[in-house]
């Protein structure tokens, strides 16, 4: 029979194939894409009658942001891939995309505080956006923690997906905080009802640096995931080599000689 399309995405070798072949170009075409909206976001976009050259900081803040939450969306599938399903990927996919949405997640925290200062007149404030995405960043850093401090990779990865599912509820958040709460977060400009309020020579370049960063961050989860996997397959070949030598050692080891009794005793 011909295996089904789930099983054969849930063989690491098929992965490793795949993806061995995937990734150069989809590295690629990332780097093309970079370039295109870094062209366009230094030379080619006007400055803001506001904001003036400040601006251009947007085009790393938004894409940024969206991938913070992007990936984290990504690892709560994966953590109900692991719990639900028991996929063979799952845990991997989910361990790979957490350094790269910390990643991700801090660079929109460092950039929207350099944004804030000239705008706000402060680098931060307790803002419902601000501050919730600083709680995504202490999400990110509490589950690579998690799996540091846990040896047993099954009990790491069925701790971390119930922690992960949790740590979800901060998306909508997130996501509504600007409605929710009266804050100093401008609201939804590109995804809103009655369309984006950016004018067309400052959206289509940010839309270009955000699928841009989107396939440099899938890039990314791709060649970490590898890493995972040879990483895994290293440690599995090293535990079954130290128990042959240590049953090897245990056979050849002979077994001490009784210990003679005085006469008499």
């Amino acid at each position: 029979m011909t295996p089904s399309l789930w099983t054969r995405l849930s063989n690491p070798g098929h992965f490793m194939r795949w993806s061995g072949r995937l990734g150069p170009w989809l590295a690629a075409l990332s780097l093309a894409t970079l370039a295109v909206g870094l062209y366009q976001t230094f030379l080619v976009v006007p400055p803001d009658y506001q904001q003036g050259e400040t601006v251009r900081i947007m085009y790393i803040h938004v894409p940024a942001a969206w991938l913070g939450v992007f990936f984290y969306g990504a690892m709560s599938l994966s953590a109900i891939g692991s719990l639900v399903w028991r996929h063979p990927l799952a845990d991997v996919s989910q361990r790979a995309a957490a350094p790269i949405g910390a990643a991700f997640t801090l660079i929109c925290l460092v950039t929207g505080s350099l944004w804030g200062k000239p705008m706000w007149g402060t680098y931060w404030v307790w803002d419902a956006r601000l501050t919730s995405m600083l709680v995504l960043f202490l999400i990110y850093c509490g589950l690579i923690a998690l799996w540091r401090t846990i040896e047993d990779p099954n009990r790491a990865a069925r701790a971390v997906s119930i922690l992960t599912l949790v740590g979800a509820v901060n998306l909508p958040i997130i996501k509504f905080s600007v409605n929710w709460w009266s804050t100093l977060h401008q609201p939804a400009s590109i995804l809103r009802m009655g369309g984006s309020t950016i004018d067309p020579s400052m959206l289509y370049p940010l839309l270009v640096m955000i699928g841009a960063a989107t396939l440099g961050g899938t890039t990314l989860h791709l060649f970490t995931m590898r890493t995972e996997i040879m990483r895994r397959r290293v440690r599995t070949l090293t535990i079954r080599e130290a128990e042959r030598l240590d049953s090897g050692a245990r056979r050849v080891t002979p077994a001490p000689s009784p210990v003679a009794l005085p006469q008499g005793l």
